[in-house]
């Protein structure tokens, strides 16, 4: 019973609501004991043949009105506590995409898509059964059962009754042992559901890489791996909830047979008439439910306990990216000067550090090119600055302040960022490029486009601006979900635009046209471009070459050749791959 402590906080709040459900459930309990007594009293109208039209009347009419009374206090216990359910899933629901939503790049390596999912589907779905299917069962079960036992108590014999439900305390201790079971086997069942949701996402998003290189057969049979072991897992699970209803079976026999034994033997000693015994078994079948609902509760609880851990667990883990309360909320503008002695991911505390001894100055309305070989830092000092991770040694300030003293929702802002890998929503055009602020206008939706050189191509798709771009952009090439990811990036018009070898998929002329409307379109402000094509950075005031971490070399295009450096040996073998094509 430990998960109703834990959820506390939820029938405090939402205690009006369970109260009027439990006292609907109440009616209905009482209400229920109509029916068994006017059986057992029929009954012995008939046995001493006094049973008229009159009296039958009468009796099926109170029943009727029985019936609908029932109907009645049945709609509102499910409104109240059903209704209570739906609340808490929902509370739940939006708590875990809140916390997604200011969660670091750290969470993202722990917990898997697939994984965070499930916790938010369905586990979410076993931890509402408790708040609904869990309070009902158990408060159905105790009211029903003690209303029940009282007034067969009162309507029948109080010895009776007390033997008959002799059996019950097994009833209890069963319940208790195969909750402890239950619990540990459903938590098993949920991680194994969390993997196998996994394998599924991942499947899925892979699926072209998997029929090109032939592997569909390898991922078919690790599929039925998986599910293979979340079927073992189902199975534990249900060999221990199967194991409820036999025991509880045995106990309704043996208090069955309790009462014919007994209470025959009470009949032909005149203790209580044949009405009142028939009226006993009727009440006797009445226990049937919350007996049956004990186990069922256990079951419930246990799912939901397991359940509702594992969304804590999520909702517990904390980020290492905290927003200063005190904040400055003013938009950041002016030089950005990067200060970074030191920065190694919190995961390779014992490895290399990612980045040291980083220190440039950009002003406002210049361009800083970042080049080097593949992991060298250029994508890591982004992080930095887009300030997914915060734990360096140094600092990284915006016109003279730190960026961790701005409020994120004013600095975040701030910031264009175009990937390398894009994200695409599954919309059209129109709302993948006006995604930041959804009420720009059209004129400012082509003008970023324009911009990113995009324009052009959108008119000849089909439906223009209102071409559906599919999952990921499926429907669009490489080259135009980069430039439609440059044009979301542009019409927020950043202070600070992070372009992460974002023109990779362009040829060299778009690229071209991209980079002189960049140069002229953001005289004042900051641009970031990392690249592989040196044609990309060759423009930019300052360039920084990076290599394990450190900047190897600096300066303009034209120094950097003089150097007859890493960039140098780079550019010209890049010019030389491109007469070649040419010649071809």
């Amino acid at each position: 019973m430990d998960i109703f402590r834990k959820l506390g906080w939820f029938f405090k709040d939402q205690r009006n609501n369970y109260i009027r459900g439990v006292l609907d459930l109440l009616m209905t309990a009482l209400l229920n004991m109509l029916p068994p007594f006017f059986i057992g009293y029929t009954v012995n109208l008939l046995v001493a043949h006094q049973l008229t039209i009159s009296k039958l009347t009468g009796i099926l009419l109170i029943l009727v009105v029985d019936a609908l009374l029932l109907y009645f206090f049945r709609y509102l216990w499910a409104t109240h506590i059903w209704g209570g359910a739906t609340i808490l899933e929902k509370i739940l629901r939006k708590r875990l995409y809140a916390h997604f939503m200011t969660m670091d790049e750290q969470f993202y390596h722990k917990y898997r898509t697939g994984d965070l999912m499930a916790r938010a589907t369905n586990d979410l779905n076993q931890v509402r059964n408790v708040a609904g299917s869990g309070i009902l069962t158990f408060a159905d079960s105790i009211i029903g059962g003690t209303v029940t036992i009282i007034t067969m108590m009162i309507v029948v014999d109080w010895r009776l009754t007390l033997i008959a439900i002799l059996p019950f305390p097994l009833l209890a201790v069963m319940s208790m042992q195969l909750g402890r079971k239950m619990h540990s086997a459903f938590g098993a069942q949920q991680d194994e559901f969390s993997t196998l949701n996994n394998k599924v996402q991942e499947s899925l998003s892979g699926m072209k890489a998997i029929k090109t290189l032939g592997q569909e057969q390898a991922d078919l049979a690790d599929m039925t791996k998986q599910n293979r072991k979340l079927l073992t897992a189902y199975k534990r699970v249900e060999f221990v909830a199967a194991l409820y209803d036999p025991f509880t079976s045995m106990i309704i026999v043996l208090a069955y047979v309790v009462t014919i034994i007994y209470g025959g033997w009470m009949v032909l000693h005149h203790v209580i008439n044949i009405g009142q015994l028939v009226s006993f078994i009727a009440y006797i079948s009445m226990l049937i439910w919350p007996m049956f609902a004990i186990g069922r509760l256990f079951n419930i609880i246990e799912r939901g306990h397991a359940s509702y851990d594992r969304v804590m667990e999520v909702l517990n883990e904390k980020t290492s990216i905290l927003d200063d309360p005190s904040g400055l909320h003013a938009e950041p503008h002016g030089d950005l000067i990067i200060d970074i002695e030191n920065f190694t991911y919190p995961d390779e505390a014992d490895e290399q550090p990612a980045l040291k001894n980083v220190h440039v100055t950009v002003k406002a309305g210049e361009t800083l090119g970042l080049v080097g070989r593949v992991g060298a830092g250029k994508s890591t000092l982004m992080k930095l600055l887009l300030r997914q991770f915060d734990d360096y040694q140094g600092a990284i300030t915006i016109a003279g302040t730190d960026i961790k003293h701005y409020a994120l929702d004013s600095y975040l802002p701030a910031l264009g960022y175009v990937p390398q890998e894009n994200f695409l929503f599954s919309t059209t055009i129109r709302e993948n490029i006006r995604f930041a602020s959804p009420q720009i206008s059209d004129e400012a939706v082509i003008a970023a486009a324009k911009k990113a050189a995009l324009h052009d191509d959108i008119l000849l798709l089909p439906k223009g601006y209102d071409t559906e771009v599919g999952e990921h952009g499926i429907s669009l090439s490489g080259g135009q979900r980069q430039r439609l990811a440059i044009a979301r990036a542009l019409i927020i018009d950043p202070e600070v635009l992070i372009l992460d070898d974002a023109l990779s998929a362009v040829d060299a002329r778009t690229e071209t046209a991209i980079l002189a409307t960049l140069k002229a379109e953001r005289a004042n402000k900051t641009t970031i471009i990392a690249a592989h094509r040196i044609s990309s950075v060759m423009q930019a005031e300052n360039i920084l070459v990076f290599d394990h971490g450190e900047v190897s070399e600096r300066g303009t295009h034209h120094t950097l050749l003089k150097v007859e450096g890493w960039y140098a040996d780079m550019y010209h073998r890049q010019q030389l791959e491109i007469k070649l094509e040419g010649g071809e």
